[in-house]
């Protein structure tokens, strides 16, 4: 198993300027011992575009205020240099980043693990965590749930970690959550399954830097039915992720009046998809699809060649083609369809400070891909949340006054994440503003329709978070830690 322990006790040094602390709501234990001082309310920025949110004195929006530390750090004052103020001895906060580098995941994990790391240069060019640097000890899973649950365990009992994060594939969470419940290791994945929402996972498992299928489908259902069709057929992945989609889009078209005329499962590893074209019935007016793996360019360019020039309404997840240039040739056909975005690919189609920042510190050109190789194009709408879950830890670790990796201060750390509102838009949260919901450990955030127009994303229609809310099916913060 490969492994990369980067380890950075000395970090760059950053500009003097106080490290501000979000304040959150926290559980009356969690804030008995938290030692952190010097709370800023809501931390926002003013230039942000902020998302719509939901009515209600349990709804409120986000507070406009001070600047973030990262903030601060970002308008580079001259001639002020400190390094974090940590004492003598003062020992590092080790993260255990679980890596997709090889295996059915490796196109995402490669924009994962940068946007990881750029993350972490930036944290501990602003003081680290609480005054301490982080250690990012990074293990490679190959996209598979058995040796996704032996990284869990040797991240735990190896390398000793206070925190493990970053995995995507659904497959693999759920063959890694139950290890880290049993091993009690705080483990903040960036999927979207609807694995971590439904109540089927553990307490230890969080999910607050990405918002899940469900919530993504329930923000989208009413605009796609209204434009675009009420006669659907859904292609769909043969796995947890796909069938979520499968039935949480199937149950939003029943709900707004529309008919399921075919429901179309393909294996994720399959390298040809002309035999499954024929089974779309004729009389189909939107055809949704989600698709993933190393097949998706296959996939989008057979789909043109199938339908040619009469083709019903198509709206797809751009998950069916994360990581591909949409000017790569065959793909003329999808010129006037539409696709979810989590984040926007192209430079100024969401043009706040945080985005801006965020894209520069990734090394992002306007068309999405990689500044130093173009035909290395980045999964915008997802890695997002491994720099936004980073800095989720770094805010809940100074509320909770963690210092070690006991169960006192776990449990402090969970309490007080599962406590937390809001997480406020701008440097740290680049997505937008996310409304975190304690029992069931996920987020809920904006969504981004996107418009092919001249073989690019053109965003056409940006959600509210109270258009992805649905009704919690269960309650984390009642089971035993």
């Amino acid at each position: 198993m490969a492994t990369d322990n980067d380890t950075d006790k000395s970090p760059t040094e950053a500009d003097d300027l106080p490290v501000s602390r979000r304040s959150v709501f926290r559980s009356a234990a969690a804030l008995a011992g938290a030692a952190v001082a010097g709370g800023v309310v809501g931390r926002y920025l003013g230039n942000s575009q902020p998302a719509a949110a939901p009515a209600g004195d349990d709804h409120k929006p986000p507070v406009q205020g001070a600047k973030s530390a990262s903030a601060q750090a970002a308008e580079q004052v001259p001639g002020r240099i400190v390094k974090p103020a940590s004492g003598p001895g003062e020992r590092p906060i080790k993260l255990g980043f679980q890596a997709h580098r090889t295996g059915i995941g490796a196109g995402y994990g490669g924009w994962y693990e940068r946007t990881t790391r750029a993350a972490v240069k930036v944290i501990n060019e602003i003081g680290g965590i609480a005054g301490r640097p982080i250690e990012l000890i990074v293990e490679d899973d190959g996209t598979d749930p058995k040796r996704g649950a032996e990284v869990v365990e040797k991240f735990a009992t190896q390398h000793k970690v206070d925190f493990a994060f970053g995995t995507l594939f659904s497959h693999v969470v759920i063959g890694s959550a139950p290890r880290a419940g049993e091993l009690k290791l705080p483990y903040l994945v960036v999927s979207e399954g609807y694995h971590v929402a439904s109540g089927a996972l553990n307490r230890y498992v969080f999910q607050p830097g990405l918002s899940d299928v469900r919530s993504q489908v329930t923000a989208i259902s009413s605009w796609v039915m209204d434009n675009l069709g009420k006669k659907a057929t859904i292609i769909f992945p043969d796995y947890a992720f796909g069938y979520n989609h499968r039935d949480f889009f199937g149950a939003a078209v029943a709900k707004l009046g529309g008919t399921i005329k075919a429901l179309i499962p393909i294996p994720p590893t399959e390298s040809s998809f002309t035999k499954y074209f024929p089974k779309i019935p004729s009389d189909t007016e939107l055809l949704y699809h989600v698709m993933v793996g190393p097949g998706v360019l296959t996939f989008v360019r057979e789909m043109g060649e199938y339908f040619g020039s009469k083709r019903p309404q198509i709206f797809g997840f751009i998950d069916s083609l994360e990581g591909v240039d949409m000017a790569s040739p065959g793909l003329e056909f999808l010129e006037g369809t539409y696709f979810w975005e989590g984040l926007p690919r192209y430079a100024g189609e969401y043009p706040t400070r945080g985005h801006k920042f965020y894209r520069e510190k990734l090394g992002l050109s306007d068309s999405g891909a990689s500044v130093d190789d173009a035909k290395d194009v980045s999964n915008n709408s997802h890695m997002f949340g491994c720099w936004e879950t980073l800095f989720i830890i770094k805010e809940i670790v100074e509320q909770s006054g963690y210092r070690e990796a006991t169960p006192r201060d776990r449990e402090a750390f969970i309490e007080t994440l599962e406590n937390t509102r809001w997480f406020n838009e701008g440097i740290e949260h680049p997505q937008g503003h996310k409304m975190f919901i304690g029992k069931t450990h996920q987020s809920h955030s904006q969504q981004f329709i996107s418009k092919v127009v001249d073989q690019k994303l053109k965003v056409v229609h940006r959600t509210s978070i109270e258009d992805s809310l649905y009704e919690p099916e269960t309650d984390y913060t009642k089971r035993a830690l």
